[in-house]
């Protein structure tokens, strides 16, 4: 055991220790104009992310999971319809799926780049597909244009989950707008998080967003008059007035996020005994974790453990083998690569504050390990 400094997985005190004074203040404004719900802050952290996401419109929500599901409803998914996604992703991505009605079609991911992929994609079209759900899996963008040409052949939709890609870029373009929407979660851990949950639907279609706005306020046109059914699914004003705070920051630290990419690739990239996360070609990569691979993940996580060096498992179990999703017929062996990276997967730390030396540590540990 170590007597050493432990390294958090993730410091969440430290850049909200920095942005203390008007994280208190926007509080102190909410609380004077006893603003809770909708106004300005909403309004105006709406615009502000658009713009930064070089998206036409936004609409907040409740959370990342509310994003997804609003943004199936919204595109008419139907009982019976079926949307493609990847099973290495955080469950929201699915279960809004299942929850707007539809039928989720597994598709394998690129060993490289561990996103979705897109012969896999087109080999799970089938005549009941309407739409692909590309996940920017720990801040890399997936590969869009191969799925964007895939839709447009078969006549489907691609909703972006942008959850873990906050500011990342697919060929120069920003994530969450290319699809026909983006959705993003600002839970706490995320590259732009929110003090408690929070979420965004990104877009250029003014009557899709309008749906998506509807269904987070009951499925409200205006006040008591209801067009459908919906949802409580708002984006409180306190967590906006959070969000427009430190929006302002996320270029910032995600270039510091890079930064410590940088060095773990240097520390670590002669290490043959592991595999390091690969940026694509076509990617400007926001890592949100850093996953490296090696089939002594659980002796190298307790190794870790016991130097005082805290660290994550971005997913053990994939999806398509996991209870909720055993009636759909998938086997150990159905997603072969998936099913390889789940079993190898170990996130290391990564936050923008982490020094070069934290980072010198955790390499250090890594090596003596091998």
């Amino acid at each position: 055991m170590t007597s050493a400094t432990p390294i958090p997985f993730l410091d969440l005190v430290r850049p909200h220790l920095a942005l203390e004074e008007p994280l208190v203040a926007a509080f102190r404004r909410a609380l004077r104009a006893a603003q809770f719900v909708g106004g300005p802050e909403v309004e105006g952290f709406e615009r502000e992310f658009a713009t930064y996401c070089e998206a036409p419109g936004c609409v907040g929500v409740n959370s990342g999971t509310d994003a997804l599901r609003f943004a199936y409803i919204a595109l008419g998914l139907q009982p019976g319809d079926e949307v493609i996604a990847p099973a290495h992703t955080f469950i929201a991505t699915t279960e809004a799926i299942t929850q707007a009605g539809g039928t989720i079609r597994f598709a394998d991911m690129d060993e490289r780049t561990m996103t979705i992929d897109p012969a896999a994609v087109r080999a799970a079209i089938g005549p009941r597909t309407v739409g692909i759900v590309p996940v920017h899996l720990y801040g890399q963008p997936a590969d869009l244009d191969p799925l964007l040409e895939l839709a447009k052949q078969h006549g489907l939709w691609v909703v972006e989950d942008a959850a873990q890609a906050h500011g990342a870029r697919y060929k120069g373009r920003r994530v969450g707008a290319i699809g026909r929407l983006g959705c993003f979660s600002f839970y706490p851990g995320k590259n732009l998080g929110s003090l408690g949950e929070g979420g965004a639907v990104t877009g250029a279609d003014p009557a899709l967003l309008e749906v998506v706005r509807r269904l987070r306020e009951h499925g409200q046109a205006s006040k008591y008059v209801h067009e459908t059914e919906g949802y409580n699914g708002r984006l409180h004003a306190i967590q906006a007035a959070f969000l427009r705070i430190k929006l302002a920051h996320l270029d910032e630290w995600n270039a510091g996020r890079r930064r410590v990419a940088a060095w773990y690739r240097e520390a670590l990239g002669d290490v043959a005994d592991i595999v390091l996360p690969e940026v694509a070609p076509h990617a400007e990569h926001v890592y949100h974790l850093y996953v490296i691979r090696t089939p002594a993940r659980e002796k190298l996580r307790e190794h870790l453990q016991a130097e005082g060096i805290g660290t994550g498992l971005h997913y053990p179990v994939p999806l398509h083998l996991q209870q909720p999703y055993a009636s759909l017929g998938y086997r150990s062996g159905s997603l072969p690569v998936t099913e390889r990276a789940a079993a190898q997967c170990l996130s290391l730390p990564m936050f923008p504050e982490m020094t070069e030396t934290q980072v010198g540590r955790v390499a250090d540990a890594v090596r003596r390990f091998f």
